[in-house]
């Protein structure tokens, strides 16, 4: 027998280790079977499982468990990243608590080896924490972005990449952080406003006719300056565009030159022009051809392209001393207080910088080219659709990808370097020895890069390489491309594109079939999650309190195509009560011996009430298996919701009460026989979603003596036949279930008390055959859901009854003598009066222009809900009192 509980802290260890040591994560060896694979993103091996986390994987599982249900070579790859930056900065941190040691102390080898140490030790707890998720990934199948396979296939990939002109190394501006001492990605980038200034510059002409004034919130770059830009078409400067300026503190003149980024419309309208420091003036200063002078070295101090009274400043302290000296020169023309976005390394939490530095990059626009045509043509789609107008917009408008990193930990660059300097780019050193040998005719010493490649760089091949390449393996064979990628949008350009890019150019194939981007996670109010808000909520906390499946139908009801997601502890208790909901229906079928039949038919069922709910389990499968088909995911918990709490629960369950407890035993042994059949049912159909609380059910409900012989996990998917649709008996009970819904309705307006049994009367001369029937053969089951007496049909509504439509069919409730009339007249014109009241103040506000003006726009949205439903709560109670009025 059930307990009377589901207890998930006890369950769903058990049920995962089942699963686990069953085989069930991987995929079928039925050669006939269809692939359906999927690649985790791969979450960083320092990472914790976070929210976002359970939200992607939980909607990967969902698609996994139900591609494996319906007979697929379902595999999920699982794995993590290497997560270049995170994971040295936790070992350095590490070293300096044990004793202020440096990585550099270290030296290369044995610090790579010290964070070897700790990913053994430390790494990948976020790997068991999916497992308490209950993601069914093929652990056999782990992967992590420096195995030896996937670091083969990084370095094959660089090393044809070089020699197809594709990878090369060139001096180009990049986000520098002066902490970590390396380029990081636009990811890695935090804007922070920051309280500062503009200070406005006279910058003299050199023939000495006058003067430009330029505006900068970063005096400091103007020691590089190559140029003042003016627009071609403002009036005010064209008579000076080839002339030059005398850069003040330096004394080099720049020119004045015409270009479309400067704004007439801002400030004086001409801007100083820093190739080397700002990724605009980059581009500039490439249209123009002008020199690129970098004043500041990797520590952001000044270099020695500055004059010397400001060589090994702090750019910081470098500033203070470019406006004392503007001043001094008379050259200051104003200073203005500005907050502006300044922006930040996302972990050393220093202003990055803007700098000119050799790195290696990648040619991305010759790449992206088939990347976009896949999706053009159709062969990836993105689910949202709107979602491909982002990538498209990103992709036409690349720019060189910057792939190395001044790190330690990570993917080395397989390049060396003679002598001369000269680069021999090979996937091991012996060939790069070979190529050394061949251009020198003679051995000579190399020295190999000292960077790191970026690691999204390795993680543009997740896709593949997991599954074997370069190798020509059965996985890469039968998984490649995979089916559906899981995402967010954050990382659209930074990973989704890439994999595109990097699968089309190394296997001539999209990587994948369809993107489906999942929404952002947000608190209950709509506001973004963060540590210093203080509204972050743990998904472990969440599991334990509530249990996985809670948790999960939470997060797949809410993933809703385009909207994003407001969490809510109140949700998560809901859908807990939901599964506390099935728990109760299967202990009612348990208790009363409705357990599976073998050889039952649920074509052969002939009671109208099993007729209906056959009906019923076919639609709510079609509706699951088409809202998963198509990742609707919040269509499918809702078509499960629906027919779980509402159509089994709510009707069926009551309406097989009166039919277990009467007398005729056919009927009954259909019913317990139907009712098994239903729950089974069910049991398929919300595993993907909540599989610790069925894979539970589904064992323990099974026929005694005769234990299930396989796990839920890889039972088929219900496929029910089209003829099993009964529109009669949907007809007959759509009138019962109408008929009872009405009919609580009007007991709970006029405060029935609960244990009266008024008639319910049909207040028709000649109802329609089929309505007097189908009210009469359903009469037992109306008295009990309803809790009313007989069932009698009278040609009008007779005094102390109280009327209602249910089905097209005319009723009525005989309340007379149950209810006090007067005292509920009363009652209901007070309400009435309320809603009056605060639709007449809530009115005059939404009609008050400074109210409409000075509000915030949810405000007054809130005040035109408040107004709406204060309406339609007056409209409901005024029927009630008219319906009142009615009774003699």
């Amino acid at each position: 027998m059930l307990d009377k509980t589901f207890d998930p802290a006890a369950a769903e260890p058990r049920l995962y280790r089942q699963w686990e040591e069953s085989g069930a994560f991987a995929p079928t060896e039925d050669p006939a079977a269809a692939p359906f694979s999927m690649v985790i993103p791969p979450p960083n091996v320092t990472g914790s499982l976070h929210i976002g986390h359970a939200l992607n994987n939980t909607l990967q599982d969902v698609l996994i468990r139900f591609a494996r249900m319906r007979g697929m070579a379902a595999l999920w790859v699982p794995g993590t990243d290497h997560a270049g930056i995170a994971t040295q900065m936790v070992v350095e941190r590490q070293l300096a608590a044990e004793g202020n040691i440096g990585r550099r102390d270290l030296g290369r080898e044995a610090f790579v080896e010290r964070v070897w140490e700790w990913k053994a030790q430390s790494g990948g707890a976020i790997v068991n924490q999916l497992r308490r998720l209950g993601a069914s990934c093929d652990w056999s199948r782990e992967r992590f972005t420096l195995d030896p396979g996937l670091s083969a296939a990084v370095r094959k990939v660089f090393v044809t990449l070089y020699r197809e002109k594709l990878i090369y190394r060139d001096k180009r501006l990049v986000n520098w952080d002066p902490h970590f001492q390396t380029a990081i990605s636009d990811l890695e980038v935090e804007q922070r406003e920051v309280d500062g200034h503009y200070w406005h510059l006279a910058y003299p002409l050199e023939d000495g006719s006058g003067e430009i004034v330029v505006a900068t919130t970063r005096p400091e770059t103007m020691l590089g300056d190559t140029a003042v830009a003016v627009h071609p078409s403002d009036e005010r400067y064209k008579h000076l565009i080839g002339k030059c300026v005398r850069l003040p503190i330096v004394g080099r003149p720049i020119p004045i030159i015409a270009d479309e980024y400067a704004d007439p419309e801002k400030g004086s309208g001409a801007v100083k022009i820093t190739p080397a420091h700002d990724f605009n003036d980059f581009k500039v200063g490439q249209r123009h051809h002008l020199p690129m002078i970098n004043v500041l070295d990797a520590y952001a101090r000044v270099n020695d392209n500055a004059p010397p009274g400001y060589r090994g400043l702090d750019r910081f302290a470098a500033r203070k001393k470019v406006i004392a000296d503007i001043e001094a020169l008379g050259l200051l023309r104003g200073v203005e207080p500005t907050r502006h976005a300044v922006p930040h390394g996302d972990r050393s939490g220093v202003a990055v910088e803007p700098w000119l530095t050799d790195q290696w990059w990648v040619d991305a626009k010759v790449l992206a080219a088939p990347a976009i045509g896949a999706v053009e043509t159709g062969e990836t789609v993105f689910e949202p659709r709107h979602w491909e107008k982002t990538y498209f917009e990103w992709m036409r408008n690349i720019e060189p990808w910057c792939v190395s990193r001044q790190l330690w930990w990570g993917h080395r660059i397989p390049a060396w370097y003679g002598p001369d300097g000269h680069i021999f780019v090979a996937e091991t050193a012996e060939g790069a020895a070979a190529q050394a040998r061949e251009h020198y005719g003679r051995d000579e010493p190399l020295r190999q890069d000292e960077d790191v490649l970026d690691t999204w760089f390795s993680s543009a091949l997740w896709p593949f390489s997991t599954l074997g390449w370069p190798e020509p393996t059965e996985d890469l064979k039968r998984f490649y491309p995979t089916h559906t990628l899981v995402t967010g949008f954050d990382i659209i350009f930074f990973w989704v594109a890439r994999m595109m890019m990097m699968g089309i150019h190394f296997t001539g194939k999209v990587p994948f079939r369809r993107v489906f981007i999942n929404a952002l996670i947000r608190d209950a109010e709509g506001a973004k999650m963060s540590k210093s808000k203080g509204n972050v909520m743990d998904p472990l906390e969440l599991v334990d309190v509530y249990g996985a499946d809670a948790l999960r139908f939470t997060l797949t009801a809410m993933s809703g195509q385009g909207r994003d997601i407001r969490l809510s502890k109140q949700r998560i208790e809901g859908y807990r009560n939901f599964g506390t909901k099935l728990w109760n229906a299967a202990r009612f079928c348990q208790m009363n011996g409705a357990v599976a039949v073998e050889g039952f038919d649920p074509a052969a069922v002939t009671h109208v009430v099993n007729r209906w709910v056959r009906g019923e389990t076919l639609k709510a499968v079609r509706e699951v298996t088409a809202a998963l088909d198509a990742c609707a995911f919040d269509d499918a918990a809702g078509a499960l919701y629906r027919f779980i709490w509402n159509l089994f629960c709510d009707w069926f369950v009551e309406f097989a009460k009166p039919i277990l407890n009467g007398e005729d035993d056919a009927a009954k042994a259909e019913t317990r026989a139907t009712a098994a059949w239903v729950l089974e049912t069910i049991l398929k159909l919300l595993h993907p979603v909540a599989p610790f609380i069925t894979e539970e059910l589904w064992a323990q409900i099974a026929p005694e003596g005769r234990p299930r012989e396989r796990l839920l996990i890889v039972e088929a998917w219900p496929e029910l036949p089209d003829t099993w649709a009964d529109p009669a008996a949907e007809a007959e009970i759509g009138l019962v279930i109408a008929a009872v819904t009405e009919g609580r309705s009007v007991r709970a307006e006029l405060n029935v008390p609960p244990g009266a049994r008024p008639d319910l009367i049909v207040a028709e001369a000649s109802p329609a055959q089929a309505q007097a029937q189908a009210l009469r053969a359903n009469a037992q089951v109306i008295a009990h859901t309803l809790r009313s007496g007989a069932l009698r049909f009278e040609d009008a509504v007779p005094e102390g009854a109280i009327a209602f439509v249910a089905g097209g069919v005319a009723l009525a409730l005989d309340v007379k003598g149950l209810i006090d009339l007067p005292a509920e007249r009363a009652r209901l014109a007070k309400e009435i009066a309320t809603q009056a009241s605060d639709i007449d103040r809530t009115a005059r506000k939404l009609g008050n222009a400074d109210f409409i003006g000075r509000a915030p726009p949810e405000v007054v949205e809130e005040n035109r809900e408040r107004l709406a439903a204060a309406e339609q709560a007056k409209a409901r109670l005024q029927a009630i009192l008219a319906r009142l009025e009615t009774v003699g």
